[in-house]
């Protein structure tokens, strides 16, 4: 069942609304993507704080406003691995792309997010390889791995 505004761990009582509730939406996600609960939580409470000290104040402002419907919902573009939960403890690439480089899990069918520079798609797949517990693999624009950092006994 998925949290809201009303019912959600207790762990996140003490964030302010904003950060509250931006951990509770990306905790839903996450649990829609197949993480079990005790791992989401502290991860999207990592996430919603790094986001607040990025976030412009319009996107904080709508998120403090948010209603229990919007943390809930997600809609098919929100479904980041297609119902393929195996995904998860698979290793997150680095890949080139027609577009930039793209973030991508192993054996996933397509990317996670594409950035216009190779820095800005490693240090995804390092956040995310990290939040895993799996690896981020880096490719050369040939294909061949150029790097690959182990996470994998970071937090579990």
């Amino acid at each position: 069942m998925p949290w809201d505004k009303n019912d959600y761990p207790s762990s996140l009582k003490n964030l302010n609304t904003a950060v509250r509730n931006k951990a509770i939406d990306i905790a839903n996600a996450m649990v829609d993507e197949g993480y079990d609960e005790n791992r989401a939580i502290p991860i999207a409470t990592s996430q919603a704080k790094e986001w607040y000290d990025n976030a412009s104040n319009k996107e904080i402002n709508e998120m403090k406003d948010a209603d229990d419907k919007e943390l809930k919902d997600r809609d098919e573009e929100d479904k980041q691995y297609d119902n393929r939960p195996e995904l998860l403890d698979r290793g997150e690439h680095v890949v080139a792309h027609d577009d930039g480089w793209a973030v991508q899990a192993n054996g996933a069918k397509k990317p996670d997010q594409v950035f216009d520079n190779k820095d800005e798609a490693i240090r995804r797949a390092k956040e995310v390889a990290e939040n895993k517990g799996t690896k981020a693999v880096i490719h050369k624009k040939n294909g061949d791995i150029q790097n690959e950092h182990n996470y994998e006994n970071s937090n579990k």
